[in-house]
């Protein structure tokens, strides 16, 4: 069971003084925002999420219903594009949470340049990962290796590259598809924290992304390298895929997909290929020059599964179908470069202590 970390790390996150030049509601608002983050810090987080696994699969008729009904209201949600729009047909809360999309509800963008949206939410930040360092809000930012777990393979193909940041809000469809097509290399579980994940924590928590418990799943694509991270957060402690995870521990997990004996993982573009059981952010990474973000990306504006979000650059010396071709098949000069090994990862902790890893 997680507990908080005690005053010293709450008191990290708390904000400079304000300068005296800056409107006092500024200062106020700031402190008032760590005074309401403050809790997160001190709350058993992960037993907090079991209880709610719990809450949020129990089938007693009256029970489930209420939820349901309470949750539609609260926060607005539209079921006019579920496969079952009737809220009493769901066996359970979670069931209703992780709802499939009717048939033809989202399209997929059908130009084979485009960079797709994996997911329903809001875009809060788009740009280029800099100084091997990624934004999280004014005046916080946290680093590619803490995101990726070390993996000293994997983090260099990304440096320099871009990245989109995703929140889904509770009433959002909350499943997980392909921007584009890849091929499945290496799936990395990273133990953490559960704070909650939102605008405010954002703004206080220091490396919020890179604390809390994800799962980083790596791809070979068209484009290069790709990565989808699925970050948790309170009460969403538990993450799905539709290939096998490294499973939920006490350490470091990791699952290579390019082994000998395993089954290749292919993913169309705009495949589901994960789910949120309650929600919280994808962060999805691409290589240097591979991408180019869509203008209208801009902060705060919100995303569809399947729309357009960005143009895939062109790779140098072969053309797409081929490269697709090539990597379905396996080919070896389409392989990711020299990786950290599944046992480095597992066994070192010196990496994990070098990332400042919860």
């Amino acid at each position: 069971m997680a507990v908080g970390t005690g005053p010293e790390e709450a008191a990290a996150a708390l904000p400079a003084a304000a300068d005296p030049r800056l409107p006092a509601l500024a200062s106020r608002r700031g402190r008032g925002e760590w005074l309401k983050t403050l809790p997160l810090y001190l709350l058993p987080q992960h037993l907090c999420s079991r209880l709610m696994y719990l809450a949020t699969r129990a089938r007693f008729r009256p029970w489930k219903d209420w939820q349901i009904r309470w949750f539609v209201a609260r926060y607005g949600v539209d079921l006019g594009a579920a496969q079952t729009a009737e809220t009493a047909a769901y066996p359970h809360f979670n069931a209703f949470f992780t709802r499939a999309l009717r048939p033809g509800a989202r399209t997929v963008a059908g130009d084979s340049d485009a960079v797709c949206s994996p997911v329903d939410g809001t875009a809060y930040h788009a740009g280029q990962i800099e100084a091997g360092r990624l934004f999280q809000a004014k005046g916080r930012d946290y680093t590619l290796s803490e995101l990726l777990a070390c993996d000293s393979g994997w983090v260099p193909r990304f440096m320099a590259g871009s990245y989109v940041t995703l929140y889904l809000a509770p009433r959002d469809y909350h499943r997980v598809h392909m921007p584009i097509a890849g091929r499945l290399e290496r799936a990395i579980y990273v133990p953490g924290r559960l704070f909650a994940v939102n605008p405010r924590t954002t703004r206080v928590v220091p490396r919020l992304y890179a604390r809390n418990e994800r799962l980083v799943s790596l791809f070979e694509t068209e484009a290069g390298p790709m990565a989808i991270v699925m970050v948790g957060a309170l009460f969403v402690g538990n993450l799905e895929a539709v290939f096998p995870i490294p499973h939920a521990g006490p350490g470091l997990r990791v699952m290579d997909y390019d082994r000998p004996g395993t089954t290749p993982v292919w993913l169309e573009k705009g495949a589901e290929m994960g789910r949120f059981n309650m929600g919280s952010t994808v962060i999805i990474l691409f290589g240097p020059g591979a991408v180019c973000w869509a203008p209208a990306l801009l902060s705060h504006s919100r995303v569809r599964v399947g729309e357009s979000i960005g143009i895939r650059g062109s790779r140098e010396g072969r053309t797409e179908p081929a490269r697709q071709a090539g990597m379905r098949a396996g080919n070896p000069a389409d392989a990711p470069g020299p990786r950290t090994s599944h046992k480095e990862l597992k066994e070192s902790r010196s990496h994990i202590k070098a990332c400042n890893l919860p």
